[in-house]
């Protein structure tokens, strides 16, 4: 992954505006990797990096915000639209606070997908090292045999990397639960695709302890204060 700046990878994580980061960095707010910094310009890598900031900056904020929301297919994870995108998620949620989608399902994905104006919560989710457990319904055109799906689980080379083993349960012929302990891009369909079995659709079902629950497609609520609190564990 591109090194990105520091003030802009806080600005990306909802924390601040760019200069608003800036001035957290130079009053010595902010850790890289548990080490205060100071330096502007700074780069940081985000698959790589742990990045902190001081928990009064939070607790500063006018509002924290914690969203659930059930994705429906045709719209992008982004905060703002394009003419190829013009539909984005913050379509389906009519609030005034700004809030950004933490980590991406694709534009045809459906299911849970979570939203926030707190930085350190995304970077509890979506950072590589917290290897969070994230549950996908997936439903293939063909039935899959256990050949295929052993090959899921062992993880499966992508651009010459091996991905971290899943565990995999069949519910269906052709319908699988599987469980992710990654985020690589598009990384259900590509190992899919991998083994021989391409995806018909894909749902997630679960992020870390929880779960889609009855929320139909479209629908949103707030995150209570415990589930908060168990997503950051």
């Amino acid at each position: 992954m591109p090194l990105v700046r520091l003030n802009k990878y806080l600005s990306e994580m909802g924390i601040a505006s760019r200069r608003e980061s800036d001035v957290l960095i130079s009053k010595g707010k902010v850790k890289v990797n548990g080490k205060v910094v100071t330096e502007m310009g700074i780069k940081v890598d985000t698959e790589k990096d742990k990045v902190e900031v001081n928990d009064s900056v939070a607790k500063d904020r006018e509002k924290l915000i914690y969203i659930a929301l059930n994705k429906p297919k045709g719209y992008v994870c982004s905060v703002k639209p394009t003419r190829m995108d013009p539909n984005t998620v913050l379509d389906l949620i009519d609030i005034d606070e700004r809030i950004y989608p933490v980590g991406r399902l694709d534009k045809e994905t459906t299911g849970l997908l979570l939203l926030t104006n707190d930085g350190t919560f995304v970077n509890a989710i979506i950072h590589p090292s917290s290897e969070s457990e994230k549950e996908y319904e997936v439903t293939f055109y063909q039935q899959i045999p256990l050949g295929a799906i052993f090959k899921l689980e062992e993880g499966v080379k992508l651009e010459g990397v091996r991905t971290l083993p899943t565990r995999v349960k069949k519910i269906a012929p052709a319908k699988i639960r599987i469980i992710l302990r990654e985020g690589k891009n598009r990384q259900v369909r590509r190992i899919c695709q991998k083994v021989g079995y391409p995806v018909k659709s894909l749902k997630r079902v679960r992020i870390k302890g929880l779960s889609l629950g009855n929320l139909k497609l479209g629908e949103w609520r707030y995150l209570t204060k415990k589930e908060v609190e168990n997503l950051k564990a």
